[in-house]
């Protein structure tokens, strides 16, 4: 019986010497095929949002993302967020070749992230920028999660104002290709308008040399005003779409006399309705 005892006490003394001598990733890691565990509570869906594109706007997503959800339930409530940020440098140089007609690095970037996303459990995705809302199709089709697309969201509130007549401002891509526009033209019965070549061509360039560098001048926020009365003023718009997550940054309602729409503030307000709906 002693001998036994002693036998007992000496497995169990090499088992933690094991243990402790193990790295601890070895002994916490999961097998590579082992299924994902949800651990958030099931009545929230999780959040996957693409970011990095740029950084200053993802931080206002992630932020509004749990602020509007501990507003909802209250507590200490908060949403329930899967963020893959995308390494903006390397990205702005396949920017730069889609628009030269080379989409495939961009696109492959994209679906990239949005499959890590999807093995992390997220349940829907959000892409923090109006820009690259232009692949959500892409990602639907070939990734097989759903996208809650910018436009959709944007839509919905401005018919909801009962707004027909709306200006468009963002990337120079988002201005002038017709993704955007066609969305909600089609969808939403808006007619879009987007300021001449000089002024896409400033708001692109404050939007890629400041607001993405977190950079706010005076200047280009009186640049961007001037801009939006001029649209009132000679084309009748109504309200201005801030099309780019970082403009907001810039512009708010109190800078114009016609009502802005938001689009960082739309898109994660439709994200927490949809991530509480089964609440």
């Amino acid at each position: 019986m002693i001998y036994r005892h002693i036998l007992t006490v000496v497995i169990g003394l090499c088992v933690c010497l094991s243990l402790a001598r193990a790295e601890p990733s070895s002994i916490l890691s999961a097998p590579d095929n082992a299924p994902v565990v949800a651990t958030a509570p099931s009545e929230m869906q999780t959040i996957g949002v693409i970011g990095g594109i740029s950084w200053v706007s993802s931080l206002e997503y992630y932020r509004r993302l749990n602020e509007l959800v501990a507003a909802r339930i209250g507590g200490l409530n908060s949403a329930a967020v899967l963020m893959y940020s995308i390494p903006f440098g390397a990205f702005s140089e396949q920017e730069r070749l889609a628009e030269e007609g080379d989409w495939a690095p961009l696109r492959a970037t994209m679906l990239d992230a949005a499959a890590r996303l999807q093995r992390g459990g997220a349940d829907f995705i959000i892409i923090a920028s109006n820009t690259m809302n232009s692949t959500a199709d892409l990602i639907e089709e070939q990734i097989g999660i759903p996208v809650l697309h910018i436009a959709d969201a944007t839509g919905a509130a401005i018919k909801q104002r009962g707004i027909k007549k709306v200006a468009l401002l963002g990337t120079r891509y988002t201005m002038e290709a017709d993704f955007y526009r066609r969305h909600l033209r089609d969808n939403y019965g808006l007619e879009v308008l987007v300021p001449n070549a000089d002024e896409r061509r400033l708001i692109n360039d404050v939007i890629f040399d400041e607001l993405c560098a977190n950079v706010f001048r005076d200047e280009s926020r009186q640049a961007y005003i001037e801009i939006i009365e001029r649209l009132v003023r000679d084309e009748g718009t109504e309200a201005v779409i801030l099309g780019c997550t970082e403009i907001p940054l810039l512009i708010q309602q109190k800078h114009v006399s016609i009502p802005v729409f938001d689009t960082t503030a739309i898109h994660t307000e439709a994200a927490v309705e949809r991530a509480l709906q089964g609440r």
